[in-house]
């Protein structure tokens, strides 16, 4: 009795670990597919997320870009707007006022090399004079040197477009450029000359041009 009771629960146990294993091989196959199916649903979730990214970093790119390029024309636009309103003031930039001090300058050291000239004739006809009336000469020779002085001084301003009321150093630059470098060109203008002047009409002042350059002397 007691062997065939021993061999009973054998059986049994047997059983019940065949069933575990069997139980335990079907779990960890729900197990190996629940996995494969969590992988598959990450890369599913994963990708579409990667592209919304690499949208968005193109998207903000595109943006950055015309921002900054938007800014720029902007700030372009600007630049033009201060310089334009700078040359209807009269007012020139830091660069414009030194090349005129340069041109005024080299103006000067040009003056009494012109001026020299003349004063050399008159002191070379000067004894000639004499000889013939010493008295008359005398009385002649400081006319004889003021007359060149005088023209020289005339020459040299006529070029110095800035002497004319509402033209700054900036106009006076662009004007040179233009074929307008003498203020006779302005007080007196030729046809072509009108053309030339015509550009810079938009300056303020710009029909009184004329008459303020032929106050100039």
């Amino acid at each position: 009795m007691a062997k065939n009771a021993k061999s009973s629960v054998d059986k049994i146990v047997k059983k019940v670990n065949k069933e575990f294993e069997k139980t335990s091989a079907q779990i960890e196959a729900l197990i190996n597919d629940a996995m494969k199916h969590f992988d598959s649903l990450q890369h599913q979730v994963q990708d579409p997320v990667r592209k919304l990214l690499k949208e968005v970093d193109e998207l903000r790119e595109r943006e950055m870009k015309r921002f900054t390029d938007e800014f720029e024309r902007r700030l372009e636009e600007f630049h033009e707007l201060q310089s334009s309103i700078l040359e209807r003031l009269g007012v020139a930039s830091k660069e414009d006022i030194r090349k005129a001090e340069k041109e005024s300058k080299k103006q000067l050291k040009k003056a009494p090399a012109k001026s020299t000239a003349p004063k050399k004739e008159s002191k070379a006809k000067a004894p000639a004079a004499k000889k013939a009336a010493p008295k008359k000469a005398a009385a002649k020779k400081p006319a004889v040197k003021k007359a060149p002085a005088a023209k020289v001084a005339k020459a040299a301003d006529r070029s110095d477009l800035t002497l004319v009321k509402g033209i700054g150093p900036a106009t006076a630059k662009k004007m040179k450029e233009a074929g307008i470098t003498s203020i006779d060109q302005i007080a007196n203008p030729s046809a072509d000359d009108t053309d030339k002047l015509k550009a810079f009409s938009s300056i303020k002042g710009f029909d009184q041009l004329a008459a303020e350059a032929k106050k100039i002397n």
